[in-house]
């Protein structure tokens, strides 16, 4: 039988502590969250690699070298109110949850929010509810947020996104515009968004965030 519990641990020290993730909260949040119940099972073994997993319908599970810096650079604090966009199965909503106050979790689909809403049911998470609804538009009848996480590459950030930030609130996204894509952290000041990338990295885009081709006449 496969000793998750190990895999888990042996994730946290070899892939997410050694890359610069220090913050206790985050890594107690990797530590109770059992990534294995995430997936579907014919990937349970490979839950704990360090690579992005395919969930299938154009959903991915951030390999968690990437996936927890990006939560550190959010900087949550437990009374953040969060937007988890493209949820997936729900195992970014459950390390959230474990982060802020309320995590609202987006997809797209009935059967989704099903999947998700079941998982976190399990985990015993209490404090995140999966919503459905269009993936650019956010959840704006939720909001403002202090903290939007978007599990997915996109090749812009929709103004959509930015306007549902609190003052001083946070969007964490990767942006991918060719073969490399910017981690980036955007932070609401006023009426001012500031940017600041955090990685380098490659993710998959999210359906519907490609860029379009551009005409040159």
């Amino acid at each position: 039988m496969f000793d998750f519990p190990s895999a888990r641990d042996q994730m946290v020290d070899c892939q997410i502590r050694t890359s610069d993730v220090t913050d206790y909260g985050v890594i107690k949040a990797f530590k109770s969250v059992s990534r294995e119940n995430f997936v579907p099972k014919s990937q349970q073994a490979l839950a704990y690699g360090d690579a992005h997993i395919d969930l299938g319908e154009g959903r991915v599970m951030i390999r968690p070298r990437d996936f927890s810096k990006m939560v550190q650079a959010a900087d949550i604090v437990p009374s953040d109110v969060i937007l988890d966009i493209a949820c997936g199965r729900g195992y970014s909503s459950a390390i959230l949850a474990h982060l802020g106050e309320t995590v609202v979790a987006l997809e797209t689909t009935d059967e989704a929010v099903e999947k998700a809403s079941e998982r976190l049911i399990t985990a015993d998470i209490t404090n995140a509810a999966v919503v459905k609804g269009d993936l650019k538009l956010g959840a704006s009848e939720h909001g403002p947020f202090n903290v939007i996480f978007v599990n997915g590459a996109v090749s812009e950030v929709p103004k959509s996104w930015t306007d549902q930030l609190a003052n001083g609130g946070r969007l964490i996204c990767v942006v991918q515009k060719g073969p490399i894509g910017h981690a980036c952290v955007y932070k609401r000041s006023g009426d001012v968004i500031g940017e600041k990338i955090i990685f380098d990295t490659s993710l998959p885009l999210l359906p519907g965030f490609e860029r379009h081709a551009e005409f040159v006449f």
